[in-house]
């Protein structure tokens, strides 16, 4: 089966509104013509309305970098899947590593210590709510350092998703996009070998197939990220396991964005 290969951009805590409008702008007029890949960027949230009116008539969908559970209420500082979709996104990001984990751990880079303390029962509230709302959810799983040192890789990415799975129907879970974002690789320039990159995407199918039915495992999109550049995009979407990328730095960038979008349509051309 040939999956639609889709790249996401995840532009973090980067961009005021003018200049994440800017970039948007030049996002569309330079990725329209890439018909056969699903195209994403995740702005800040005080940007969304601004790119997702500079991104009106293009290919190029919205999405969210987080969402809360709750619909409304008295939550300082959230921002809900009810209010994502009412701006205009499609997409949300849930679970990311740089929201995962505890406050003053060391088993984390430098770059991903600005974490939120998102827990395994957290992430699945958010993904839930997402679903709730008609948000197609980009589950982030991924072991640190320490964690593959170890050996527990596999057990730490199948406790994820089992855990983000909880109460999420067939159905739903079909709409998922799951990303494999080993954590020592985000921000720090390290990027997982692709080998073992695609081993990872096929354990998260086969856990899909088991928690499922194999329809389930061969439909759902998986994505590698985690330091995705230009350079090594493409030796990622050589493997069959792996429909795209998650990107984070390269994706602030429109020249070097569209050549890793560029790459995933060599896939299915």
């Amino acid at each position: 089966m040939i999956r639609t290969p889709l790249v996401a951009g995840n532009w973090k805590c980067y961009k005021t509104t003018p200049e994440a409008r800017d970039l948007a702008v030049a996002l569309g007029a330079a990725l329209d013509a890439f018909a056969t890949v699903d195209i994403v960027v995740c702005p800040p949230s005080p940007a969304l309305a601004a790119v997702a009116d500079a991104l009106s008539g293009s290919r190029i969908r919205l999405g969210g970098q987080d969402c809360f559970w709750e619909d409304a209420g008295a939550y300082t500082g959230q921002v809900s899947a009810r209010m994502l979709r009412a701006v205009g996104c499609e997409f949300v990001i849930i679970g990311h590593s740089e929201r995962r984990g505890r406050f003053g751990t060391t088993d984390y880079p430098p770059a991903v210590l600005a974490h939120f303390g998102d827990t395994d029962p957290v992430v699945n509230r958010k993904l839930r709510a997402a679903l709730q709302h008609d948000l197609l959810p980009i589950l982030c799983v991924g072991e640190t350092h320490a964690e593959r040192e170890e050996g527990r890789t596999n057990s730490v990415v199948r406790r994820q998703l089992e855990a983000a799975l909880e109460g999420v129907s067939a159905d739903e879970a079909r709409r998922l996009i799951v990303a494999y974002e080993p954590v020592w690789a985000i921000g720090t320039g390290e990027s997982c070998d692709p080998e073992e990159a695609n081993r990872l995407a096929g354990l998260t199918r086969m856990t899909f197939h088991e928690a499922y039915d194999p329809d389930s495992g061969i439909t759902v999109r998986v994505l590698y990220g985690g330091s995705v550049t230009p350079e090594n995009a493409r030796g990622f979407f050589e493997y069959p396991e792996i429909d795209g990328a998650l990107v984070g730095g390269a994706s602030l960038d429109a020249a070097r964005f569209g050549r890793i979008v560029e790459a995933a349509m060599a896939r299915v051309e």
